[in-house]
């Protein structure tokens, strides 16, 4: 069945945009009171969502992972009714993409994608699962991420950053201001853009107002005596979400590392020259879109390969692996955590495996026994 999935998800990639036309016309055609009254530019939106639809599922079926493309689905129902579709908006999209694939993909590989995508519109018949708050009073320093978002929101960094900075001044370790105020922060800023709560413009800028918050906490960071050991970081490809993997390579100089922190959209040639450049023990690699993974993989391959990349570990982590908690070893990563703070420890246990430290109990790696249930570094 495996075989099948990757052939199929590589045959919509080779059609996609065939694929992306032939749903589209099936939409117009019998939604006619939704699309038809859209322009030339709104047609071409039409296109490029009905793409994201077929990569997504091309993605999931290239690792047989049904929950990655289960996941898209609840979050395109949550985005649509942010945007005021009508809640058949969305089932009909899949039901023209079934169709589009039932006649355009070779027999032998309909079943494959066609049950992702009956999967799909399951989910949409079911009652839709309550999120958990992310801000809610039980949270350690609840008070200060509370007033810190509402700075950001009414567009104040000044005091957002000069709230964090007297914390640090006043004894709260940086760890728990990562943890506790810009993680949840960033996240509950996340789910208000997608709830259409917020604009694209005020989340880049509560985004960037956080990075600014963190600068100004690395003269705290940069104290801890240095381990002699080594990070590069970075995102993947065309990944252009970088606050996750900045925080990891900030946790890891708390923990005494030296990182190389390459950010983001960093092609993999330039990665390859990094590792020949430090001489770095871990590679972090963060991953937040489905539509990245094989570029995930990819890397890695390279890396294993390449004469610099013998003997680093690497670790992976973003919003893909939290979905799929074993996807991390069909991209052949050494290991991978939840978030920042547990980084470090899985990548202390990796090198101390490899150093020879037979004491790696609880290690989310390739080194330990199959089975493990961890999760991904933070997106």
């Amino acid at each position: 069945m495996a075989e099948l999935n990757r052939e199929a998800g590589a045959a919509i990639q080779l059609r996609h945009r065939a694929l992306a036309e032939r749903v589209v016309l099936r939409q117009y055609r019998i939604q006619d009171q939704v699309w038809n009254r859209l322009d030339a530019a709104g047609h071409e939106k039409s296109l490029r969502d009905a793409g994201y639809h077929l990569s997504y599922l091309a993605d999931a079926l290239l690792v047989s992972d049904l929950d990655l493309f289960a996941d898209y689905v609840a979050w395109v129902r949550d985005l649509f009714a942010g945007l005021g579709f009508s809640h058949d908006v969305l089932p009909m999209t899949l039901r023209c993409t079934r169709e589009a694939l039932a006649e355009m993909l070779p027999p032998h590989l309909q079943n494959s994608a066609c049950a992702y995508i009956d999967e799909g519109i399951r989910l949409l018949g079911a009652e839709p699962a309550a999120r958990p708050a992310i801000l809610h009073e039980g949270m350690p320093y609840y008070d200060l991420a509370r007033r810190y978002l509402d700075a950001l929101l009414g567009t104040d960094r000044r005091t957002a950053c000069q709230m964090v900075v007297d914390a640090a001044a006043d004894g709260v370790p940086i760890r728990d201001l990562y943890l506790h105020v810009f993680q949840p922060c960033l996240r509950e800023i996340g789910q208000l853009w997608h709830a259409h709560e917020i604009s694209v413009a005020r989340e880049h800028y509560c985004t960037a107002a956080a990075q600014l918050a963190m600068s100004q906490l690395y003269p705290y960071i940069v104290r801890t005596p240095r381990n002699g050991r080594r990070l590069i970081a970075t995102c993947v490809g065309d990944e252009l979400h970088e606050v996750g993997i900045r925080m990891v390579a900030d946790f890891f100089e708390m923990d005494g590392w030296d990182t190389v922190y390459l950010g983001a959209n960093t092609p993999a040639e330039a990665i390859l020259r990094g590792l020949a450049e430090s001489r770095c023990d871990l590679l972090a690699v963060s991953t937040t879109i489905t539509a990245h993974i094989h570029e995930t993989a990819d890397l890695i391959t390279r890396v294993r390969l390449s004469k610099p990349g013998r003997g680093i570990k690497v670790i992976v982590g973003g919003y893909p692996f939290n979905v799929s908690p074993g996807l991390w070893r069909q991209v052949e990563a050494d290991g991978y955590a939840h978030d920042a703070n547990e980084a470090t420890t899985v990548a202390n246990r990796l090198l101390a495996g490899r150093d020879g430290d037979s004491d790696m109990k609880g290690l989310e790696s390739r080194d330990r026994t199959e089975g493990g249930n961890g999760k991904p570094l933070m997106d």
